[in-house]
This record gives structure tokens, C-alpha cells and sequence, in this order.
């Protein structure tokens, strides 16, 4: 299995399907906003809304077009993902395949004053920190959520404030995404990407076009160095 190593000053992190599973938990918010909105298309909203803004997703899918009441359907529907991600059977949200060891390795120099990982994400502060805590990750001092961005994935906002909070240039910056959204945001902020095949097909993630594919975090080593993090990728 050839591996390739690169070194880093600070890496980026997507949440859900990149360090959290919450596959459960959002089919069931979407069971549950399709009470309201009966003209939905499950199997299509969750073939092709991850990675993007839940205020996004409720203007393009349910027709929510009042920026006020997005917000209120975006809370209502980030606190069903947790409160719906266990309900008939389902397994909850939970840590992804090689985030534990990746943490283990990592956590220490996720604070500042010179943070060397960082969370940008889709979702809300509340609610990612609501699935970080039932998944058992460990929450960085620089946190990116959807609110302090005008603009979400795929526009590079969410990944230039996470390098800029991390007093680093972008270009120095591995982004690791299992969405095509979040690919192409990485790659517009100027940061090198990672792609996981948690949530995507390799043909979906290929036409994003990131500068590494792998399973997961499981194919990833992390060393923490004087000036940053040395990656080591392992490609199967």
C-alpha cells in the first residue's frame, strides 16, 4: 500500500461523514419535515444535500424562502437529526472508522494560541456541538460553524475563516471533506483536499476533483511536528 507524506501547517476538518456518522439521524429529520413538506423527495435530498447549509437545503428543497423562518427550520431541523438519530432502531451518531486514533494524536494542538486543526462545518454551532459530544469528538478552539459564514460550502468561506482563526495561510492547509460541496470549497480557499468515500461514490468524488481519495479516516497518520502536522496518506 503506497503511502504519501506531506507536512502541513494546520488541517481542516468537514463534521458529519468526515469525523461523525449522522446518516441516522438526518434520514429521520427528513422523515419528520416531510410531515410539513409531503412534496419532498427523500432518496433524492439525501443523494445530494450533504455538505451544504440546512438553510440551503430548505429554500432549494422545502421552498422556505423567509430568511427568519429558515433559521427556525434549520433549528427545528438540526434538533431532530439528534433527537430522530436513535429513534426506531437507528444507531445514533456516532464516531467515524479511524477518527479516534486520528484525536488521539492530534487533540493536544487543537487550542490556541497556535492551533494546528480546525472544524469548519456545515452545520450550526449548536448542533455540531450537540453530535461532537454524542459521538465522543473532541471540540477545537477554532470551531467554524454555518452561522458565521454569509456564505456556505461550496463557497471557500467556511475554510478561509477556519485558516485565517488559525493565524495560517490557506495554501498550507489539507482540508479533509467526504462532500463534493466541501471539496470544491477546500480547493477555492487554495487548500489541498482529502476525500472520504464515507457518504459519496469514488465517480462523485473524482468529479470534484481532490488532490487525495481514500476510504476514510482509518488511511490516515498524523504526527504532530515543530511547525505543524506531517499527513501521511495510504493509498489502497
Amino acid at each position: 500500500m503506497p503511502t504519501t507524506t506531506i507536512h502541513v501547517d494546520a488541517a481542516l476538518f468537514d463534521m458529519d461523514g468526515t469525523l461523525v456518522d449522522s446518516t441516522a439521524g438526518v434520514q429521520g429529520a427528513w422523515e419528520v419535515f416531510k410531515e410539513k413538506y409531503p412534496h419532498i423527495d427523500i432518496y433524492d435530498i439525501l443523494s445530494s444535500a450533504h455538505g451544504v447549509r440546512t438553510v440551503e437545503n430548505l429554500k432549494k428543497y422545502c421552498g422556505v424562502e423567509d430568511p427568519a423562518e429558515q433559521e427556525r427550520e434549520a433549528q427545528r431541523f438540526e434538533e431532530a437529526i439528534v433527537t430522530s438519530s436513535k429513534a426506531n432502531g437507528r444507531k445514533g451518531i456516532v464516531m467515524l472508522p479511524g477518527v479516534s486514533e486520528a484525536m488521539k494524536e492530534i487533540e493536544s494542538v487543537g487550542y490556541l494560541p497556535k492551533p494546528k486543526w480546525a472544524l469548519c462545518t456545515s452545520a450550526t454551532r449548536s448542533y455540531a456541538t450537540a453530535a461532537l459530544s454524542l459521538a465522543g469528538v473532541p471540540v477545537p478552539d477554532v470551531f467554524v460553524a454555518a452561522e458565521d459564514v454569509s456564505r456556505g460550502k461550496p463557497a471557500p468561506d467556511p475554510y478561509l475563516l477556519g485558516a485565517q482563526k488559525c493565524g495560517v495561510d490557506p495554501a498550507n492547509c489539507i482540508v479533509f471533506e467526504d462532500a463534493p460541496a466541501g471539496i470544491r470549497s477546500g480547493k477555492a480557499a487554495g487548500c489541498r483536499t482529502i476525500g472520504f468515500l464515507t457518504t459519496h461514490s469514488l465517480q462523485q468524488m473524482k468529479a470534484s476533483e481532490p488532490d487525495f481519495i481514500v476510504p476514510n479516516m482509518a488511511s490516515i497518520g498524523f504526527r504532530i511536528t515543530e511547525s505543524g502536522l506531517e499527513i501521511a496518506i495510504h493509498m489502497e
